[in-house]
């Protein structure tokens, strides 16, 4: 469509609007682009409609993102979920094995041990522990 049909600068960027936005969210989704004729005589109902498809396509954005939030929380969750039971299961295992190992067996352990390990509290305070990434996608 050509833009020679509308008499005002507004109306062509109406129109030019319309078009890259009802483009880019139809791209975003995997859609057909959406197609609004403007009518000369009626601009003020054409932008209506214009606006109108463009929150709807904001919706629908929305709505994606959302679904796909939530799908991620949920795996997140269930991560944390098997962490904490892992955590918790070396957590008894630890204590078990510091309960039949002899004093000399701790002490040998503990030397070999780097001292950050066996204090992590004692760092300096420029030293930041690493951070950790779980490596999940996100959307």
């Amino acid at each position: 469509m050509s833009t020679g049909m509308y008499q005002s600068p507004m109306e062509v960027a109406v129109y030019q609007l319309h078009n890259f936005s009802i483009s880019f969210f139809s791209s975003l989704l995997g859609g057909d682009v959406v197609s609004v004729k403007l009518d000369n005589s009626a601009s003020g109902a054409s932008v209506v409609a214009i606006d109108n498809k463009i929150e709807q396509a904001m919706d629908l954005v929305k709505n994606h993102l959302m679904y796909a939030v939530r799908e991620e929380v949920e795996v997140l969750k269930e991560q944390i979920k098997e962490l904490l039971e892992k955590n918790s299961q070396l957590e008894r295992e630890n204590s078990l094995l510091k309960t039949l190992a002899s004093p000399e067996q701790l002490e040998k352990f503990q030397s070999r041990l780097p001292a950050e390990v066996l204090c992590p509290e004692e760092q300096s305070p420029g030293v930041a522990a690493p951070a950790q990434h779980s490596g999940a996608s996100a959307v």
